[in-house]
């Protein structure tokens, strides 16, 4: 968010607190969300806060409600809307590379689980994709079990990824690094 330039009046919607907790998160984990430095990352005193929101827990809730209703809406497109099963599959690896703050946030949110409010929409997160991707197992011809047993390995895969990025411990990959490791995910887990 472009913080206003001084003497320039500026009008904040929740909308726009809510996008920039999260950019903050992303950036530096739930416990960093705090209204004070929010307020001067945008460049407004916190009164513009207090408009829209009662306090920081209630920024938080409604900031995770619009990660998780952005989310939803990428699965949506990535699962609901391509017809063959495998290309719904492979548009959900494809979309791991693309959506860099959803991944940034879900990384954050994951260390921060224990969270009350992070815990409850780290569990609907995961039970939607999930389901999503165990019904494109079983429209491959995979009995309902083994279908969701595929889908935990494959959500097992991605948040170890996430993890090992977000401890540093995988090199920085190139596009093309990474496009050959989706292209190796994809041919290992998914079946012809």
């Amino acid at each position: 968010m472009k913080p206003a330039q001084k003497g320039e009046r500026t009008t904040l919607s929740a909308a726009d607190w809510e996008r920039a907790a999260l950019d903050l998160i992303a950036e530096q984990g739930v416990q960093a969300m705090a209204i004070e430095p929010l307020a001067r990352r945008m460049g407004v005193t916190k009164g513009s806060f207090y408009w829209h929101f009662s306090s920081r827990e209630s920024l938080l809730k409604q900031a995770l409600l619009r990660w998780e209703k952005h989310d939803l809406r990428n699965l949506n497109a990535s699962l609901g809307k391509i017809d063959h099963p495998r290309d719904r599959l492979i548009s959900f690896f494809r979309r791991v590379g693309k959506e860099k703050l959803t991944h940034e946030v879900f990384s954050e949110l994951c260390a921060a689980a224990g969270h009350p409010h992070v815990e409850p929409v780290l569990e609907r997160v995961a039970d939607r994709r999930m389901k999503h991707l165990a019904v494109a197992f079983e429209e491959m011809g995979m009995e309902p079990d083994l279908a969701r047993h595929q889908a935990r390995l494959i959500y097992s895969v991605y948040l170890g990824f996430l993890q090992l990025q977000r401890q540093q411990q995988t090199p920085s990959l190139s596009s093309e690094e990474f496009e050959a490791y989706i292209e190796h995910v994809i041919n290992t887990l998914i079946p012809a």
